[in-house]
């Protein structure tokens, strides 16, 4: 399976929403479930949520509960993450990758991760 590829960060203002997208340029991505991460400087990988393998369901970490949502479109073979009422303290690389096992929590247990896109909110 090809590397999954993050877009639509960018540089907003406190309060104001955001949609990421990742895309799977072989049309895999509703083979695995998926999980979107994000990375500060000098942090560790931080869990964001994660969608079903069929996009029925999703779960969401503490970082964005209730600020985040999740959702798939198979034939734009594309995973959105859609964030509301942004912070500074949001403001990192933010990453999918597919899941393969272990808590869905968990960096180790995905793969094919994208090179990230960069979201930063100023205040």
């Amino acid at each position: 399976q090809m590397p999954l590829v993050e877009s639509g960060g960018g540089l907003v203002q406190a309060g104001d929403s955001l949609k990421l997208s990742c895309y799977a340029s072989d049309a895999s991505i509703s083979t695995s479930a998926m999980s979107w991460f994000r990375r500060a400087p000098g942090k560790e990988h931080e869990w964001v949520g994660y969608i079903s393998q069929d996009g029925s369901s999703s779960q969401y970490g503490a970082i964005l509960l209730g600020r985040s949502d999740i959702s798939m479109d198979n034939a734009k073979n594309t995973v959105y993450l859609q964030m509301h009422s942004l912070r500074p303290e949001d403001t990192a690389t933010y990453f999918c990758a597919r899941y393969i096992s272990g808590p869905i929590g968990a960096p180790s247990g995905y793969s094919n991760w994208g090179p990230g896109t960069q979201v930063t909110v100023s205040s």
